[in-house]
């Protein structure tokens, strides 16, 4: 599969993640209670009834959410110290893309990120207008990003992240919003990335060939397996 910048790249280096006994409160809520392992495959599932925590889990791998207690390490890197280094390296695709599409034209918004990372506008834009070609989306690349579907809203959303090349890409119910079609074009490109991905779902199947799935309940890991006997306690206990 291509890239996003239309040709093969250089791998992803290996992202490794690591709560140590992650707290996070809100007021007198405890929203994570006491969260410690080490997350190294390359698909991680996060399961949990809604309040169970597994939004905030996964928005402190790049520092959107920070722990009250403990720490989050990722490639060596603390986000509490190493903030910048660490969204470098990963990336996050939101539940509702109208949340991470910041500007008014498609090619204009993927061109943004890499502004920031350096590139000039004449080369942002290429790079955007390639990644748009390779995913074929070229003919989305000067519509204005309200009329799109949201299919499409949620691609744009991914290729936003993929023109950064991140070393790993976390996911918040990026299935949650969409139809059967794109649900299926969301899971296989989310299937084909060369990143590590940890994907935080109430979408079962779409987890069926991942490495490993934790499952939250009240802010606490109470599973820890394989996707199948994951969900089957899922099913049991929480669904």
């Amino acid at each position: 599969m291509p890239t996003a910048e239309g040709r093969e790249a250089e791998p992803p280096r290996s992202t490794d993640i690591r709560f140590e006994n992650v707290h996070v409160t809100l007021g007198e809520r405890a929203i994570l209670r006491g969260v410690d392992c080490r997350l190294a495959e390359r698909r991680v599932a996060v399961l949990g009834a809604n309040g169970s925590g597994k939004s905030t889990l996964v928005r402190l791998i790049n520092g959107l959410a920070m722990p009250t207690a403990g720490r989050v390490v990722v490639g060596g890197l603390d986000t509490r110290t190493d903030l910048a280094a660490i969204r470098r390296r990963v990336g996050h695709v939101f539940q509702n893309p109208d949340s991470q599409i910041v500007l008014p034209i498609v090619e204009e918004d993927l061109a943004f990120g890499l502004r920031n990372l350096g590139y000039s506008q004449r080369e942002a834009r290429s790079r955007a207008r390639l990644a748009l070609d390779s995913y074929g989306l070229g003919g989305l690349a000067e519509a204005p990003a309200h009329t799109l579907s949201g299919g499409e809203k949620q691609l744009v959303a991914l290729l936003g992240v993929l023109v950064m090349r991140p070393d790993l890409i976390v996911f918040d119910e990026p299935t949650t919003l969409l139809d059967l079609r794109n649900r299926n074009r969301i899971a296989a490109e989310i299937r084909d990335l060369a990143q590590s991905a940890v994907v935080a779902t109430h979408d079962l199947d779409l987890i069926r060939d991942f490495d490993r799935a934790l499952v939250l309940d009240h802010g606490r890991i109470v599973v820890d397996d394989a996707p199948g006997p994951a969900v089957a306690w899922y099913r049991a206990n929480l669904s």
